[in-house]
């Protein structure tokens, strides 16, 4: 009997991802711009609305990680047990993940972290966007080119508003951070005082909340983002900054004075993009992406694109089509609907936000060889809207 093969399923292109899909950032309700106004909020500080259920503590310190995502230190429980035992809510306290802002990147995150704003607020709303008043692209982290720090970013801070209701309020945080203008719009307010090492920071971060009945203290490092984007997270350099911040964080709660809270949280998480030409697409060589783009602002993960005027339209259709299943493509109209940089988009930030905007969902980024070979050359990248990225942890010591 003869037999008749049996067709295989016909091949489809992938169908564009939906915005309204993507898991948007939970401001308001559980996102990291939520934590310093609950925290002051419970200090008695006038105006702020609470956004998390935090017990009130009469000193508070914020320690911040960079780079250290719920999801990669759950995955490295050998590199930080003290941590891990938080997230399990020992030491009188809970641990629970925040969603950091979108894009879960530094700048955006750390303006969140110190406005209680999210990006639609305080304007900081990506590693590098467009500035409406010039048609250039401005690196908020860098600061370049230079912008007043205050038109671009008009609101107080939530150390400043603390400071003024008489919390005593301080940053404890490396020299090289007390006059760059993400410090004096994202972080200012109180005091300041710089150490080199993490053993410094935490006993003075500790001596600081004991000064005062009532204090606020923000202190922060930055090597774990340092070591995954230049070696990844899955790097024995990035584990021994795991392994080192462990240390850290429990030399702080030892330390800690009565009727304190310490709350240790990061700006976002990371992924290691594969070693595979495929993951890498390549802006500075793809004619189709790069057909009536004006400007690429963002990063490989998180990319606002700026159309030459009267394009934005076919731009958006033609990343869509190219981009497939691989990204969430949204219009800014879409992107704001969707909850994407918050709840309200203040009219000067409109304009900064991309005509469209691309947040991959898969283990890929959209890379700038020419224009951008430092970034295009990282292992490990953030800045979507994945769980390994977007996830930070709020772990919580009380005494």
């Amino acid at each position: 009997m003869a037999h008749t093969a049996t067709p295989g399923p016909a091949w489809h292109e992938p169908t564009p991802l939906d915005p309204r899909g993507a898991p948007a950032p939970r401001y308001g309700t559980g996102s990291l711009a939520d934590l310093l106004p609950t925290v002051a909020a419970g200090q008695g500080v006038p105006g702020l609305t609470p956004g998390l259920d935090l017990a009130p503590a009469d000193r508070v310190c914020v320690f911040l990680v960079d780079g250290l995502g719920w999801e990669l230190l759950k995955a490295h429980p050998d590199e930080a047990p003290f941590l891990t035992s938080l997230m399990a809510g020992s030491y009188g306290g809970t641990g629970q993940p925040l969603t950091a802002g979108f894009p879960s990147t530094t700048a955006t995150s750390l303006a969140s972290v110190g406005t209680g704003l999210p990006p639609g607020a305080h304007g900081l709303a990506g590693y590098t966007v467009r500035d409406p008043a010039t048609d250039q692209l401005m690196n908020q982290l860098r600061w370049r080119p230079w912008t007043e720090p205050r038109d671009w970013q008009p609101y107080p801070t939530v150390f400043e508003l603390a400071a003024a209701a008489g919390v005593a309020t301080c940053q404890v945080t490396s020299p090289d951070f007390r006059h760059t203008p993400l410090t004096q719009v994202a972080l200012s307010g109180g005091t300041f005082h710089g150490r080199l090492s993490g053993e410094e920071r935490m006993d003075l971060a500790a001596d600081r909340l004991a000064a005062d009945d009532r204090s606020l203290v923000y202190t922060y490092y930055s090597e774990v983002d340092g070591k995954g984007h230049r070696f990844g997270i899955d790097s024995d350099a990035w584990r021994g900054q795991l392994m080192y911040v462990d240390r850290l964080v429990e030399r702080l709660a030892e330390q800690l004075p009565p009727r304190s809270a310490l709350y240790v949280t990061a700006d976002h998480g990371m992924i290691d993009l594969p070693d595979d030409p495929e993951a890498r697409i390549d802006f500075d060589e793809d004619w189709e992406l790069r057909a009536g783009v004006a400007l690429l602002g963002g990063e490989g993960r998180a990319r606002h694109v700026y159309a030459v005027p009267g394009a934005a339209a076919d731009v958006a259709a033609v990343w869509r089509e190219v981009l497939g299943d691989r990204f969430w493509v949204a219009t800014r109209d879409e992107a704001i609907a969707a909850g994407w940089f918050g709840p309200r988009i203040d009219e000067r930030v409109r304009g900064r936000i991309g005509d469209v905007v691309a947040a991959a969902c898969d283990d890929v980024a959209i890379v700038a060889t020419r224009s951008e070979p430092n970034e295009s050359a990282m292992i490990g990248l953030h800045g979507s809207m994945t769980a390994v990225e977007q996830l930070v942890p709020l772990l919580e010591i009380r005494t």
